[in-house]
């Protein structure tokens, strides 16, 4: 692979990680704890369980796929969550976990995407797993976002910057 082109993968990939838990952890300081454990049915994932669940992801697709760590993730018990934490914990657990898998992928040698690893039962190449952790995050930052735009009724200002005739800082959506 060109490592110019694997390098930019890893960075956008870095990128986008740190971008989505900003907007979670926005939506977590607008959210009340009632609205964080909230769940329509039994069959569906509270906000809580959505950060528990991504939080557990990262650590194990990327802590311990990539950056070798031990992989101690209890998938099931995520879900299972019922509001043992407040929003502020949550929000500080995913930032720290993502601040991990951030850093552990922008250390990542692009020279060794295309290798094989075996995580969670799956077979990929690190860059399959990247790209499998970066839009997983996705989906569930949409789904989180949605959340708490019916909890709250408000706009949370993510794209505001697009209403302005000046250019933005923004590099990528």
């Amino acid at each position: 692979m060109d490592q110019d082109l694997g390098r930019l993968f890893l960075d956008c990939s870095a990128k986008k990680l740190e971008q989505f838990a900003g907007r979670i952890g926005k939506c977590l300081e607008n959210l009340s704890y009632e609205e964080v454990w909230t769940r329509g049915t039994e069959n569906e994932n509270a906000v809580g369980n959505l950060v528990l669940h991504l939080s557990g992801n990262l650590r194990q697709w990327i802590g311990s796929g990539l950056g070798g760590k031990p992989d101690v993730r209890q998938r099931d018990a995520e879900f299972a969550a019922r509001g043992e934490l407040q929003p502020g914990d949550l929000s500080g657990r995913l930032a720290n976990d993502a601040q991990d898998a951030v850093a552990t992928i922008r250390a990542f040698p692009a020279e060794r995407l295309l290798e094989k690893i075996t995580i969670q039962g799956y077979e990929l190449t690190f860059l399959e797993a990247i790209y499998h952790v970066v839009e997983h995050f996705a989906q569930h930052t949409g789904q989180i976002i949605f959340a708490t735009k019916q909890f709250t009724g408000e706009d949370l200002g993510f794209y505001r910057h697009l209403s302005t005739p000046a250019p933005h800082g923004e590099k990528t959506p």
